[in-house]
């Protein structure tokens, strides 16, 4: 019995390679698969183990060879190849970043804003690249630049309430401002509103509450964008909000905010029930904004198409 198992195993692990051998022998019938091989100078045994590895390899570093930039790669794992390394006459595969993702870390590497969940090209935003030909902006980028100016000298400013139009770029005008002082050395903070409420509430379950709060609180600059996005509830109006805005008046810490609402559309929005005491406290959380901004209005052609 124990020889006729010691047969099997001999059958099956010659199968086996012969099975493995057959699917290298294929594999080396692509170019860039036998381009890889004579690469990585690897032996031909060692080779047969990993071929369905190196097969993705290869389709990786195709897809690189055709990819113009990082938001065209079309791999498994964005801005990363598939590779190995050869180790003690084994293979050992990572994901390696390619040069566009390399290129793109290094520009957040040497970003000093704070972020919570924006997109890449809110963090990237810079005062040198706000279109000037647009007429409707010309009111918003003077605002900006005397800001700049004026925040070196008095860091007590108001900030700014941006509302207006879909995708006009009311949160890439005021991020540009917020990471061009970042560059300076001041803290910056930028959140989008609804996400960070959202956040807050998960902050209870690993007691990161306090420091998150602390963040928002403390930045020398920071931005709410789209505020009035959110679903209102007593807590996030008055507890979360209000404190915040609080704590920054108090402290004369400029703060700015973006919104598809006006003032007074978003005075409405704070009214979570047609109560007195209601409408009360959704007029206490716009007297304070309008105690620390400065209202701008934006209508302009929707950017995002």
């Amino acid at each position: 019995m124990k020889e006729v198992s010691e047969q099997l195993n001999k059958y099956q692990k010659k199968n086996l390679k012969s099975e493995l051998k057959k699917g290298y022998v294929d594999a080396l019938k692509k170019p860039e698969f036998k381009k890889l091989i004579t690469l990585l100078k690897v032996k031909e045994e060692v080779a047969l183990k990993y071929t369905s590895k190196l097969e993705e390899t290869s389709l990786d570093l195709v897809n690189c060879s055709k990819c113009k930039s990082l938001y065209e790669c079309t791999n498994k794992i964005q801005g990363h190849v598939f590779y190995p390394d050869v180790v003690d006459d084994e293979l050992e595969f990572n994901y390696v970043p390619c040069k566009y993702h390399k290129k793109e870390q290094k520009i957040l590497d040497s970003i000093k804003t704070e972020f919570f969940e924006i997109p890449l090209e809110i963090k990237k935003a810079k005062m040198a690249d706000i279109d000037l030909t647009d007429k409707n902006r010309a009111p918003i980028n003077k605002w900006l630049s005397k800001f700049f100016k004026d925040y070196q000298n008095n860091k007590n400013l108001k900030g700014l309430y941006l509302h207006g139009s879909f995708g006009s770029g009311k949160t890439y005008l005021v991020s540009a401002l917020l990471n061009e002082l970042a560059n300076n050395g001041y803290k910056s903070v930028i959140i989008y509103y609804p996400e960070l409420l959202r956040s807050l509430k998960e902050a209870f379950d690993d007691n990161s509450f306090p420091e998150r709060m602390k963040v928002l609180l403390e930045a020398d600059l920071l931005l709410l964008d789209d505020i009035g996005a959110e679903s209102v509830t007593s807590w996030n109006r008055d507890e979360i909000l209000g404190t915040i805005l609080q704590y920054r008046m108090d402290n004369k810490l400029p703060t700015f905010f973006t919104s598809n609402l006006n003032i007074k559309e978003l005075e409405s929005h704070f009214v979570t029930k047609n109560q007195a005491e209601e409408q009360i406290k959704a007029r206490r959380i716009i007297e304070r904004i309008k105690q620390i901004t400065d209202t701008q209005e934006l209508i302009s052609e929707n950017r995002r198409k």
